[in-house]
């Protein structure tokens, strides 16, 4: 019998359409793998199986009648606890946050799933207001790694990580404001994509003000581009989204033969990366040339920009908390309160200064890319390590900005960028390549990872010891 947990969302839809199996079977199938799963994992805040599985009678029922209202009718999905969900509270994970405040708003992708007749199984784990490149909270503890639960899942998009590569729904959404998709994307084995800026609409806005991104959580690359294809659409609330675009999915197939692409394995020795990791990657970056893409070695022209992303996320957490009692604060996770107080000593000049360094970054940038289609990386130096750790024990990193100098330079360039999984390390922990195009270019990245994953070189791996 057909796992249904296991399947992409294109293989439910194609399923639904020819009356193989049901949103219902479907629904059922995810809710089964979260009920088996979560108490080791905690990828959820709230699940509400009522709710989804009424979703996925009506959704059966437009099926029957040949009239699916959307581009996912019926596909099971998740959203992350830092993106309105009406029906139910945003607690971002904070204890500062009141749940019985009024919920009835949709954040706007959350808006284009449910338009398009998504089945939405719950909300998942977030640090407390997305601050950190792991996941744990004080009001929901920490989420495991489906491929070791003693291990982080990443984050801040933690939660969707685990629940996409657990088997709860192919579908999830994220954010992503200094690797927050990337990063657990790549420790789960999972695909993920930070758009470019604005590409998908976003409110509230972030805190962290033009750093933070909504992006596709799934387990492959076409799934991702589906998701983009509904996610994208407009909406007034975000006075920054970008003008429409074309579908991401009809981008897919124009293969990665003739592209220029340049690899960087450590951005010139700046980044000790750990050898397995590297040998993952180094093989996929050679199947991608071995599809005909133009592979060179060369490194982007830009120092480690941390200091310019800490002036202006410690900031953001500053703004964050501004007007927090002192009863709010002592709620707060002590890393949090630690980077706010930082933030609140920068100055005006302090936080343009940082600014400064960004457009600087993002002209070296652009100037790369006048070279170069795609730039490859490892999406991280590591794999994943102990869950509830800030950092790898014995690292010396202090903040989490230590262990993932790969990803957020690219939140301060606002460039899409996406993780693949390439392999997995010693441990059977898996191993990420981050893709990345100038901006406005997500097809460019999309259309590689898709290149990667019809070779085999990218690959959805199952959980060890799942049924």
């Amino acid at each position: 019998m057909t796992d249904l947990s296991a399947l992409t969302a294109r293989q439910l839809l194609a399923g639904y359409e020819k009356g193989e199996f049901t949103p219902v079977d479907a629904t059922r199938a995810a809710l089964a793998r979260i009920e088996a799963a979560e108490p080791l994992v905690n990828a959820f805040v709230r699940v509400d199986a009522h709710q989804a599985l009424a979703q996925a009678e009506a959704s059966a029922e437009r099926w029957r009648e040949k009239e699916p209202r959307g581009l996912v009718d019926g596909v099971p999905v998740s959203v992350k606890d830092l993106l309105l969900m009406r029906g139910g509270p945003t607690l971002r994970g904070s204890r500062t946050v009141w749940p019985a405040a009024r919920w009835d708003e949709d954040a706007p992708s959350v808006a284009r799933l449910r338009e398009h007749g998504a089945v939405f199984l719950g909300k998942t784990t977030t640090p407390e207001f997305g601050w950190k490149g792991v996941t744990d909270s004080p009001l929901s503890g920490a989420t495991g790694n489906p491929y070791d639960p003693a291990r982080t899942a990443g984050g801040s998009s933690g939660g969707s990580a685990a629940a996409v590569a657990y088997g709860a729904g192919p579908l999830s959404l994220g954010t992503d404001g200094g690797g927050s998709v990337r990063i657990p994307a790549s420790f789960c084995g999972i695909f993920g994509l930070k758009p470019t800026y604005g590409r998908v609409p976003l409110y509230p806005s972030s805190p962290f003000g033009t750093l933070a991104h909504v992006g596709p959580m799934t387990r492959d690359a076409a799934d991702a581009a589906l998701l983009m294809d509904v996610i994208s659409g407009p909406d007034w609330r975000d006075w920054s989204q970008l003008a429409p675009g074309g579908s991401m999915t009809a981008a897919l197939d124009g293969g990665v033969k003739g592209l220029r692409v340049a690899y960087s394995a450590s951005f010139g020795g700046q980044v000790a990366v750990r050898p397995d990791v590297a040998a993952a990657v180094h093989a996929a970056v050679e199947r991608l040339a071995g599809l005909g893409a133009y592979v060179e070695e060369a490194d982007p022209d830009f120092a480690d920009p941390v200091e310019a992303f800490h002036t202006l996320w410690f900031s953001g957490a500053a703004r964050l908390v501004q007007h927090f009692g002192a009863r709010q604060r002592e709620l707060l996770d002590p890393g949090l309160r630690e980077i706010s107080a930082r933030g609140a000593r920068y100055s005006a000049l302090d936080y343009l200064a940082a600014v400064d360094a960004r457009m600087d970054l993002g002209r070296r940038m652009g100037r790369f890319h006048a070279t170069y289609d795609l730039l490859l990386t490892p999406t991280l130096p590591v794999t994943a390590f102990e869950a509830g750790a800030e950092v790898p024990r014995g690292s010396g990193h202090r903040r989490w900005t230590g262990w993932t100098p790969f990803t957020y330079p690219f939140n301060l360039t606002q460039q899409p960028a996406a993780t693949v999984p390439c392999g997995l390390d010693a441990g059977g922990l898996p191993v990420g390549l981050q893709l990345v195009a100038a901006r406005h270019r997500d097809d460019l990245v999309l259309r590689a990872a898709h290149a990667l994953y019809g070779a085999g070189a990218a690959v959805f791996s199952p959980v060890p010891g799942r049924a």
